[in-house]
């Protein structure tokens, strides 16, 4: 896909709008910018759409975490996350989870929402663990205003992850 500058804006939303978690109005935002010539590897694309992530409302990016599944979650037992929340939890491991392990991870979901109203967000694809489980409990400490910041990053992260799949 070597000139998105060319595809119209439904294309263009259809290809990339699941990057960031069922948020489509980053791609939307980002294609109604303007997609300059040059804009043809993964991370060239992720600055145009983190641009357009950063002029969005405080409400816009707080959907945008919301809609982030829990890791390790309901909705992963269930298996209805997104194609790739499935495979960026299972890279993780977090498909094998103990009993004990998952129950782990329910604590510090339910603990993490309670304290700061959102779920817990990693990009956890190459991480293990025992990587997450730390991370949980030093997140745990933030206040909210950084861990509303952590959030935005680590949901950053993942999208670049994501556009490294479809693009060079």
């Amino acid at each position: 896909m070597s000139a998105l500058n060319g595809l119209d804006r439904e294309t263009f939303v259809s290809r990339f709008g699941g990057v960031f978690e069922h948020s489509p109005w980053i791609a939307e935002a980002a294609y109604d910018a303007g997609i300059p010539k040059g804009t043809e590897t993964a991370e060239a694309l992720h600055r145009l759409m983190t641009t357009a992530l950063e002029k969005g409302t405080e409400a816009q990016k707080r959907a945008l975490i919301t809609a982030h599944p829990d890791l390790a979650g309901r909705l992963a037992a269930a298996g209805r996350l997104t194609a790739e929340s499935t495979r960026e939890q299972a890279s993780a491991g977090l498909d094998l989870l103990s009993d004990d392990e998952r129950r782990r991870f329910t604590e510090l979901n339910e603990r993490y929402k309670a304290k700061f109203a959102m779920p817990f967000i990693m990009a956890v694809k190459g991480c293990g663990k025992d990587e997450i489980l730390a991370a949980f409990n030093a997140r745990l400490e933030n206040d909210a205003a950084a861990e509303f910041a952590t959030a935005l990053k680590q949901i950053e992260r993942i999208a670049l992850l994501r556009l490294k799949d479809i693009l060079p």
